[in-house]
């Protein structure tokens, strides 16, 4: 009930809530962020045992048929990718094909910002820290294009890309939401927010995390429908009618959906779509889709 209001809200052309809230699987405000839990030598232990049980039952080649079955059915183009930080189980399907960015890309240009100013030896300014969250939490147009020139627009965010180790995603000049990229690369980018072995300190991973936890309540649907009840997620949406890159609507959603047993780095990414609605609901089956079926895999 809670994304059919909120794409109603969408379509009706409203704009983003005035209060920016924590997002949880059922879409209640809450306080914190992306949860991490702290790792015992016994809790290692446990997650060797959950990565050889997950190799054993994931059955990707039946995801991969009911997937595909979907999409067949489906107006428009999708791709997903999907990994658990857990217990390394992954998924793709058209995981390489290339889509249109829309706001999705917004992720990518505060994250290269913040991996030049740490470069730099310094952090983003008090104005840029006000543009970067109306950036990712209101998805405010206005503050990307100021933040994608101060990033140095398309040539120094693809600079920083090879640093992530972006490979299918081509930035556009001036023009950020009509750069092009892939589910593989979009959850490559969402590695680099999630792992210590990101070019990005810990700092900057907490705080573009922090900010995709906060979205506004209207902008909280798509990969959210992966969560279950008490999961965390930490998201950004895209969506654009499309013109001179294909037709209809681009919709696209990324993001992390943290539990109990399971960490997953999720990308949906659609093109084509007749209409938003039509769009926003592939995603949002593709996502629960694939995120149910690896979380079965642990049990």
């Amino acid at each position: 009930m809670r994304r059919y209001l909120i794409l109603l809200a969408l379509l009706a052309g409203l704009g983003a809530g005035s209060a920016a809230c924590w997002i949880t699987a059922d879409g209640a405000p809450r306080s914190g962020g992306v949860v991490k839990a702290e790792r015992s030598p016994a809790a290692a232990g446990r997650e060797v045992t959950a990565v050889q049980l997950a190799a054993r039952s994931f059955d990707s080649a039946a995801l991969h048929q009911s997937v595909r079955a979907y999409i067949q059915k489906r107006p428009g183009k999708v791709g997903v990718m999907a990994t658990d930080l857990r217990t390394g189980t992954s998924f793709g399907e058209n995981e390489k094909g290339r889509f249109v960015t829309a706001s999705i890309m917004k992720v990518d240009i505060l994250s290269s910002l913040l991996l030049q100013r740490q470069r730099d030896g310094r952090g983003l300014s008090g104005r840029e820290r006000v543009l970067a969250g109306t950036m990712i939490r209101q998805s405010d147009n206005m503050a990307a294009n100021a933040l994608y020139s101060a990033a140095g627009d398309s040539s120094g965010v693809a600079r920083t890309n090879r640093a992530f180790g972006l490979k299918q995603t081509r930035p556009f000049h001036i023009s950020w939401g009509s750069s092009l990229t892939s589910p593989a690369d979009q959850v490559r980018l969402l590695t680099n927010l999630a792992s210590d072995a990101s070019p990005l300190n810990a700092d900057a991973r907490r705080y573009v995390l922090r900010l995709m936890g906060s979205v506004v309540e209207e902008q909280a649907w798509g990969i959210s429908a992966a969560a279950r009840p008490g999961e965390n997620v930490a998201l950004k949406n895209g969506w654009t009618p499309v013109r001179h890159q294909g037709h209809g609507w681009a919709i696209n959603s990324i993001g992390r959906v943290t539990g109990r047993d399971h960490d997953f780095l999720i990308a949906v990414c659609s093109g084509d779509n007749p209409t938003m609605g039509a769009g926003v609901a592939t995603v949002e089956h593709v996502a629960d889709m694939v995120a149910d079926t690896m979380r079965a895999s642990h049990s």
